[in-house]
């Protein structure tokens, strides 16, 4: 089964909004769907607003749709959107 490197960016709904705790609730996700979790980043964007950049391991014959639906459950999130898909090697 070949794994693919997905990366994934989250925005919180305002500058207020607790970053750990939606990253602590984003990994439980990643966790209950068993996704592995490589790195998560923080990126700024503007006036105090950070998104969080997950970098996961997913089997590429499953479908990403499946990671997509488990992270809209997370509450404080504006969106979440796939912005890079590739092939692992190694």
């Amino acid at each position: 089964m070949a794994m693919a490197f997905i990366k994934m960016k989250i925005m919180p709904e305002s500058p207020e909004s607790d970053l750990q705790g939606i990253k602590s609730e984003c990994e439980i996700k990643f966790n209950s769907i068993e996704a592995k979790i490589h790195s998560v980043e923080e990126e700024p964007i503007a006036f105090g607003l950070v998104a969080l950049i997950f970098t996961i391991s997913w089997p590429e014959e499953k479908d990403q749709s499946i990671i997509e639906n488990a992270i809209k459950e997370v509450n404080g999130i504006q969106s979440a959107e796939i912005i890079d898909f590739r092939r692992a090697f190694g």
